[in-house]
């Protein structure tokens, strides 16, 4: 039987929140009369999370069971999950950690029901330390105002969406893929639901300050035009000021014989223009290799196995 809302939940290393997991799904089947197929991606677990999803999914037909054959990183798992959906009417994304409630599908699917295609959580509060709570709100901020989209602020990939909207998702072949930024980018109808975001049931946080740099990456470079202008803007500037500083040799050499002379002179200027124009050729390259990975036309994902008793 097909299912009217399937719910995306990548997991690595989940082993710890495995149980409370399971249990909060299937407590959100009795809160909906919609048929809800929950399907679990392990993006190449270390430990036996696998193992649990492989042993849920042959127990019970609710659960389908998405098993890559390495570690892809969460936007890819997700994008995995997204690839082998059946729902007729929507599909919800949230992570395995329980820090995005599953009991929210109730109001956000009523959401979707008001005619919109994509109902975006975004986080009132979060339980995060200072460090993280900070860097998001400015990174969030610092994105919308340089992209090309107007992204929704403090908002992850916990959604809800249409049917439509997924298959389009699944269109998209993007190798660097930041999904909440591809969502906005489809368009249709869109709005948002606050919710505040709680602390992660259990296990350590998987996305290290690495993973969350190359994700921030992601959205800057796929989403925003800026930085590619602003190495000719920094060019221009540059021009100008060598153009400025050169009138003010030759003026200063005709009106007082006094030309500016040493050595820390030409070092600052050795210095500054060089790490200008390595700060330029860093931001072209992180197009250039975008390219680079792009035009290989590597699948994005391997999937190993699904495991489920409907197949």
């Amino acid at each position: 039987m097909q299912p009217e809302i399937n719910v995306v939940i990548p997991l690595y290393n989940e082993s710890k929140v495995f149980e409370q997991l399971i249990n909060r799904l299937l407590g959100i089947s009795k809160l909906t009369d919609q048929s809800i197929e929950f399907i679990l991606i392990d993006d190449g677990s270390k430990d036996d999370t696998a193992a649990k999803i492989a042993q849920i999914c042959l127990t019970n037909k609710q659960f389908k069971g998405v098993i890559l054959s390495r570690n892809f990183g969460h936007q890819l798992a997700v994008s995995a999950g997204l690839s082998v959906v059946t729902a007729s009417k929507a599909v919800m994304v949230i992570d395995g950690d329980l820090q995005d409630p599953p009991e929210l599908v109730v109001p956000l699917s009523t959401k979707l029901a008001e005619g919109f295609d994509v109902v975006y959580a975004i986080r009132k509060k979060r339980k995060e330390n200072i460090f993280k709570k900070t860097a998001y709100y400015f990174f969030y901020r610092i994105l919308n105002s340089i992209s090309y989209l107007p992204l929704p602020l403090d908002s992850g990939d916990f959604c809800i969406m249409s049917r439509r909207v997924v298959d389009i998702l699944n269109k998209m072949p993007e190798e660097s893929r930041y999904i909440r930024g591809m969502r906005t980018w489809v368009g249709f109808k869109q709005t948002g639901f606050e919710y505040d975001r709680a602390e992660r049931a259990a296990g350590d946080p998987k996305y290290n300050l690495k993973m969350l740099i190359t994700l921030a990456y992601n959205g800057i470079f796929n989403f925003s035009e800026y930085p590619i202008k602003f190495v000719t803007k920094l060019g221009l500037i540059g021009t100008l000021s060598a153009f400025i500083y050169l009138t003010y040799v030759i003026v200063q050499k005709f009106t007082s014989n006094l030309v500016p002379t040493g050595f820390t002179a030409l070092l600052f200027c050795v210095i500054l223009f060089g790490s200008l124009t390595l700060l330029s050729i860093g931001i072209i390259g992180e197009y250039i290799v975008r390219i680079f990975f792009q035009v290989k036309q590597r699948p994005n994902f391997i999937i190993d196995k699904i495991i489920s008793t409907n197949e």
